[in-house]
């Protein structure tokens, strides 16, 4: 997670999100894979598989800091979709970003996503809005981070 996800208790509410998230998709037997940007590249934090328990063991120590690769982020999701397409009869790749939406410029949607996710962290008093636009050109899902267990 970037260094802006450290202002304003952002980072305790993604791993909560992110905790939430993993329930939802351990409940009705979904797979998931979890993609850590921050710094200076993005890594594979859970691979591609079905949800286990206990997954507060591997959030907690989850920290933030540095710049927001969110095009290295996408890019390695596409090539997770891409594998997940020929590995199996997958019907549907969503794609969930959580973020503040405080990176350079305004990523293009991944071709594989059959739907895509925008999960908005920002807080800032001067809103840039950034994650609605995304939404919108994405045709995604804006979820606000705070309203994400309501979804």
């Amino acid at each position: 997670m970037s260094a802006s996800m450290l202002r304003g208790e952002k980072l305790a509410l993604a791993k909560g999100c992110l905790l939430a998230l993993t329930e939802r998709f351990y409940r009705r037997r979904e797979h998931l894979a979890v993609i850590g940007f921050g710094g200076n590249e993005a890594r594979l934090l859970q691979a591609p598989g079905k949800v286990a328990t206990f997954n507060a063991v591997w959030i907690a120590p989850l920290r933030g800091g540095g710049a927001t690769p969110v095009e290295s982020a996408l890019q390695l999701a596409q090539t997770l979709m891409q594998r997940s397409r020929k590995a199996s009869t997958v019907q549907n790749l969503s794609l969930w970003l959580l973020t503040d939406g405080r990176f350079a410029a305004l990523p293009a949607r991944p071709a594989l996503a059959d739907s895509c996710h925008i999960v908005d962290f920002e807080n800032e008093a001067v809103a840039l809005r950034r994650c609605q636009r995304l939404a919108r050109d994405w045709d995604a899902q804006w979820i606000a981070a705070a309203q994400l267990n309501r979804v």
